[in-house]
């Protein structure tokens, strides 16, 4: 018999971690976008040294939300503070359960005082549909949801392309397509800039610590703005590098961002357990994959709160009342874990990989230019037989040369520190995207957040820079 809901399939599947340690769904895919262009290390290292082109308009999805009431929707439903969310500007969206945890992020816009557009991944998306209908709220909401991650040849369409050019190069491009200098845009603010003879809103931003902007539009116009980016590189005399969809997994590893944590929806009673029910069995939180040397009977020993990720900088605790709000009060007087990056041991992960060339059971596979195999990823860090943090997303970087992860440990832990990240499953499980392996220890150091030094120095205050500095 089919089931129709995530509760349902909770309960078919013996609890959420049975069901999400064993899913089928396989490799996190970026899609549409080509893997690579040139190569992913050459991709990597554009936004270091020369310019690059991310296309981000197929792997998030977009949500339109509008009408009398969208301001304080979005205000109750998310633990920003509003007051300060003028016409053209941006921010971190962040909406966390009742009982406080985390459930996504995304990033908002403000196009009218009764407008705003929303995008990031489907749980924050999906978070946000259900309370529009659960709470009677005078809104509209379109969502576009992201492009098929493989759409077998069919034709993809979305609301807007979306682009974004970073680098040290990238604002002699600005000028070129702009037909002069742009205006000097404030980080995470919005402004008009010209693309040849569209005028098109552009976004102040940087995800992997190099300054840059963000543009978007009308779909139909995409091929024209491609071109026309592409032309003014060449005007410019810019090696502007186009970044495929290998090396666009990677970029947040050096500014500090954890894009994937576990949504904290899977216990709970009341409005929770309503939204389990609406929740289809299709959803990416039925479908997704937690892989990872941590196992735990408890699902909410997965779950993220505000402050762990540094999220706790958005907190609007003058507003009189947002859903999470009682139980972060409760947060903000315990001692909570801390955002880290995790440096891997060179030693190590080439013990890891020499495995593979040698006859038995080898260590679990690190992939490049990313070994993250499963949705959300939880690896155990240890200090002697102590568990002391969670490895949660990881990646190489050619511009550091060694790979790295973002997680979370204990606040006693110091930056120097060198632990020890279990690597690889305990058991099989029924993912496809695992192979038989056995585990290995690989010493991490515990780095700077965010990692590049560009990213710390050069970012307005925010939650990758919040006690780094």
């Amino acid at each position: 018999m089919s089931v129709s809901s995530l509760e349902a399939v909770l309960s078919q599947s013996g609890g959420a971690v049975n069901l999400l340690r064993n899913s089928k769904i396989g490799m996190y895919v970026y899609p549409v976008v080509a893997p690579e262009f040139t190569n992913w290390r050459d991709e990597q290292r554009a936004w270091r040294e020369s310019a690059v082109l991310f296309d981000q308009t197929h792997h998030m999805d977009e949500l339109i939300v509008e009408g009398p009431q969208a301001e304080a929707f979005l205000a109750y439903h998310g633990i920003n503070a509003f007051g300060n969310f003028n016409l053209n500007r941006a921010k971190h969206f962040v909406p966390v359960t009742p009982n406080g945890h985390v459930i996504g992020d995304h990033i908002i816009f403000r196009e009218r005082e009764d407008k705003f557009i929303l995008v990031g991944r489907a749980p924050t998306s999906n978070w946000l549909m259900f309370c529009a209908a659960y709470g009677k709220w005078n809104v509209r909401i379109k969502h576009d949801p992201r492009s098929p991650s493989r759409p077998d040849g069919e034709r993809v369409l979305r609301t807007h392309y979306r682009y974004q050019i970073q680098g040290p190069d990238a604002p002699k491009i600005f000028e070129k397509m702009n037909g002069g200098p742009v205006p000097d845009i404030k980080f995470f603010h919005v402004d008009w800039i010209n693309v040849g003879s569209k005028k098109v809103q552009a976004l102040r931003h940087g995800m992997s610590g190099a300054p840059g902007l963000e543009i978007w539009g009308p779909y139909e116009d995409k091929a024209y703005i491609h071109a026309t980016i592409l032309q003014a590189a060449r005007d410019a005399g810019v090696n502007l590098v186009l970044c495929g969809s290998r090396a666009y997994s990677t970029n947040t590893l050096e500014s500090g961002w954890i894009p994937s944590p576990l949504p904290g929806i899977y216990t709970g009673d009341g409005m929770l357990a309503e939204y389990r029910q609406w929740l289809g069995a299709d959803s990416y939180e039925a479908a997704g994959a937690i892989g990872g040397s941590f196992v735990s009977d408890n699902i909410e020993d997965y779950y993220v709160n505000p402050f762990e990720l540094g999220y706790d900088f958005y907190i609007g605790w003058k507003k009189d009342d947002f859903i999470g709000k009682a139980a972060l009060t409760k947060m903000k007087e315990q001692t909570n874990r801390k955002k880290v990056t995790f440096e891997w041991n060179r030693e190590d992960v080439l013990k890891v990989i020499a495995s593979s060339f040698e006859q038995g059971t080898p260590y679990k596979w690190i992939d490049f230019p990313q070994p993250n195999y499963a949705s959300t990823s939880a690896d155990m860090v240890m200090h002697g037989d102590k568990m002391v943090g969670m490895s949660m997303f990881n990646g190489y970087s050619f511009n550091e040369r060694c790979l790295l992860s973002l997680g979370v440990v204990d606040a006693s832990v110091e930056e120097g520190d060198v632990l020890t990240m279990i690597w690889g499953e305990p058991e099989t499980t029924g993912k496809t995207s695992t192979e038989p392996h056995k585990q290995a220890e690989i010493r991490v150091r515990v780095a700077p957040t965010p990692y590049a030094s560009e990213a710390r120095e050069n970012y307005a205050d925010s939650w990758r820079t919040k006690g780094s500095k």
